[in-house]
Order: structure tokens, then sequence, then C-alpha cells
């Protein structure tokens, strides 16, 4: 990959996990309630997801998902129920007491897993991504050297900083009433996500 062809592609990445979407959602959720050291497990269970597409997407599975419209129809489906379920939920304790409201690193990595990987920006990002800046007539695994590292670099900052962003939220809001409220602006967002992924179009079918 020449100088060129890796700036593209890490000012397209750049963009793609910096653009708030489940996971900017999650993370600053998480920061908010848990504080930014223990929020982390959910920033690593993104680079788990991250390092596993980029995987399969050089290994052209990612594209076989996209091109299967049962496949995509259940993963959308699955996706917006999760999504809608965490919005449902996190707007109903968001008036109870943080503490009251404990989870261990396992529980916030698993939870941040589930929604990394059913969401369809991902597969999404990642055959824009190959599609556009692998090159077919160097081997794919040699070009994974690059793309790899650039990715989960960009990728592990960004949701870093969403999860700041978050800890810096709920320190500022002091009030129960604006902690409150913060939550639940984060529980609508997620909703909104579930419903809008609910309503998707099969890729190349709309």
């Amino acid at each position: 990959m020449s100088w060129e062809a890796w700036t593209i592609f890490a000012l397209f990445w750049a963009v793609f996990v910096t653009t708030p979407g489940p996971n900017a959602v999650n993370c600053i959720q998480n920061g908010m309630s848990r504080g930014f050291v223990r929020s982390l497990p959910g920033v690593a269970a993104i680079l788990t997801q991250a390092s596993a597409f980029l995987l399969l997407s050089a290994a052209g599975i990612t594209a076989l998902i996209a091109a299967s419209e049962t496949a995509f129809f259940i993963a959308k489906l699955v996706g917006a129920g999760f999504l809608i379920w965490m919005g449902v939920r996190g707007w109903m304790t968001a008036a109870r007491p943080i503490a009251a409201k404990p989870a261990t690193g396992g529980r916030i990595y698993m939870e941040a897993l589930a929604i990394a990987t059913i969401n369809p920006k991902s597969v999404a990002g990642y055959l824009a991504a190959f599609s556009q800046f692998v090159q077919p007539g160097v081997p794919i695994w040699d070009q994974m050297l690059v793309i790899a590292p650039t990715a989960l670099t960009l990728t592990a900052l960004s949701y870093c900083g969403f999860t700041a962003l978050g800890a810096g939220l709920g320190r500022a809001a002091l009030g129960a009433v604006a902690n409150t409220m913060m939550r639940r602006v984060m529980a609508v967002c997620f909703i909104i996500y579930g419903v809008l992924l609910g309503s998707t179009s099969v890729p190349g079918r709309a």
C-alpha cells in the first residue's frame, strides 16, 4: 500500500469510527455510569469485534453475508431488537442511583461485543474498506500488515475518546435530575438506532 493510499484509508477509517453510532452511544453511557477505567472492557470488546471483522473481510466472508438477503434480514431484526431492548432498559433504570446498577468487566465486555457485532454499519464499513483500498494484485495478507494496525489504532483512540467523553459528562452532571436526563438521552439514542436498523434495506435491494 502506497503512502497516498494509506493516507486516504486512514482518513476514511477515522471518519468511519468517529461517526456516532451504537458503539459510541454505549461507550458514552458506560463512561457516564462507571467512569473511564471501569468502562475500558467495552473498548476492548469493540477491538475484538474489529479484529474479527478485519480477518473475515480479508477472507471474503462479510461480502457473502451482505450478499445474502436472508442472513442480512435475520441479523437486522436481531440487532434492532437488542438495541431497542438496551434503550428501554436504560430508560427504565435511568433514575436509579448508579451504585445500584453494578456491572462486572465481563458483562460490560459482552454487551459491547454484542452491540458491535450486530451493527450492519460494521459490515458496510469493512466492505467499503476492502473494496476501495485493497489492491487486487498484492497478496491480501501483506496488505493486512498495514491495514489492521491502522484500523485498530484509530478504533481504539476513537472509542476511548467516546468513553472519556461519557466519564466527563458523568462528572459534570452532578445533580440527580441532570444525570437522569443524560442517561435517558442515551437510552433514546439506542431505541432510535434500533428502529433505524430494523428499517434498513438489504444492500443492493433498496
